[in-house]
């Protein structure tokens, strides 16, 4: 299963982990996907969104 909100399109981002002697190994951060019910052409539908995507809809429909 991929790591990418399909609402955003974020995905996971890469970088170093820093030791205390500063050595530097690789690592990855993934998007915080939850799982969601959401209506979808007036269909609800299960899908794992990010938790920013999710805020800003909610806050999109709470306005209407």
């Amino acid at each position: 299963m991929s790591r990418i909100c399909p609402v955003t399109g974020k995905g996971p981002l890469s970088g170093n982990n820093r030791s205390h002697s500063l050595r530097a190994t690789r690592r990855r951060w993934n998007a915080n996907l939850q799982v969601r019910t959401v209506m979808i052409d007036g269909k609800e539908m299960r899908i794992r969104m990010s938790t920013r995507a999710y805020r800003s809809l909610n806050k999109q429909y709470k306005d209407r």
